[in-house]
């Protein structure tokens, strides 16, 4: 055999050894054994802004599209009407307050009239010890002659006007201490007037503050759902944002890989408009049911054809480093280690840091 048959017969064997090594080591779709792929898009968690009241948008302060951090005013809610309800909240507090004062007042004022009347009582306790005295004088000394029956009735009579008036001052201190009860009892309510119009100036205050709509996280603005000037009832949405530090791809894998893929295999994302990237991530679910399902499963070859629901998410740390260049609803693909000695293919090699 001539020289050049030789290295014909070289090249040929070459060939074949490369073909039988492909053969031996990679699956039908071009990918070693222990790695499976399918396709999916990015997403990221999206965050509605809404009103929490009814209202009329004052202003956006953000467009679409900027990036915005966490506790960032992002719009503000015209709150004339909320502002004229605190004020009239704070005029029934004024009045709440003096109130209290007044029926302080009427309490100690009512007090007093207790403190008299239980004097009366003592003084006509005594007039009624004085009156019983002088009648029983009288009644022994008409055994005497010593004095007329006349001046006895005369003293039974004083006895029995002495006894109704101690009843008199004795029903006068009832009263006023009725008087005083009802008095504590209008402190009381005015004390709670002035609590219930603190409470209203604090909910209005909790209103005010959400008048302000702020970001919940830090992110970007994908749209506005509202203008300024419209009306929203209480929910209505004004902004919609993303929040970029949890972006992951969703993709589906047929039963016998998805059978395979353990929460937390690396797996490695290559994006459709980025190629030359190698996007490091890690597998954080898989469905237990199937997304594709036929109406009757009786074989075992309709059940490899159904497909589960796989989700890789990104590091947040890379997220960051790579925010501004982060898009959701891009399209790409997805390879997961299924076996964990599997050896990633060379085009996977490089992946970003």
């Amino acid at each position: 055999m001539d020289r050049k048959g030789w290295i014909i017969a070289a090249l040929v064997a070459l060939v074949a050894a490369a073909a039988y090594y492909a053969w031996a080591n990679l699956s039908g779709t071009g990918l070693p054994a222990g790695i499976a792929s399918g396709n999916g898009r990015i997403e990221a968690v999206e965050i509605d802004i809404s009103t929490k009241t009814a209202g009329r948008i004052l202003d956006i302060l953000v467009d679409e599209g900027d990036f915005v951090e966490a506790g960032q005013e992002l719009a503000r809610m015209d709150t004339v009407q909320l502002e004229a309800k605190r004020r009239q909240a704070e005029a029934e507090l004024a009045r709440a307050k003096i109130s209290v004062d007044t029926a302080g007042s009427l309490v100690k004022q009512q007090q007093a009239q207790l403190e008299a009347a239980s004097a009366v009582i003592a003084q006509r306790g005594a007039e009624l010890d004085a009156a019983l005295t002088r009648m029983n004088r009288s009644e022994q000394l008409l055994k005497t002659n010593t004095v007329s029956q006349q001046v006895l009735d005369d003293d039974r009579a004083r006895y029995q006007a002495a006894i109704a008036t101690v009843a008199a001052a004795k029903a006068q201190e009832a009263a006023a201490e009725a008087a005083v009860g009802t008095a504590q009892a209008q402190v009381v309510d005015a004390k709670a007037a002035v609590e219930a119009a603190q409470a209203s100036i604090e909910s209005i205050d909790a209103d005010l503050a959400d008048s302000v709509l702020r970001s919940p996280r830090a992110g970007r603005v994908q749209y506005r759902v509202a203008q300024p000037g419209e009306v929203l009832a209480a929910g209505g949405r004004v902004l919609n944002l993303v929040d970029l530090s949890d972006v992951s791809m969703t993709f589906f894998l047929p039963t016998e890989q998805a059978g395979r893929v353990a929460l937390g295999s690396e797996v490695r994302l290559v994006l459709d408009a980025a190629p030359q990237y190698v996007v490091p991530a890690k597998a954080t679910f898989v469905a237990d049911v199937a997304q594709f399902t036929p109406k009757t499963v009786e074989t075992q070859e309709e059940r490899l054809k159904l497909m589960f629901r796989v989700k890789a998410r990104i590091e947040p740390e890379l997220l960051k480093r790579y925010i501004r260049q982060v898009k959701t609803g891009l399209p790409g693909m997805a390879y997961v280690q299924v076996a964990p000695d599997a050896e990633w293919p060379a085009f996977l090699g490089n992946i970003v840091k």
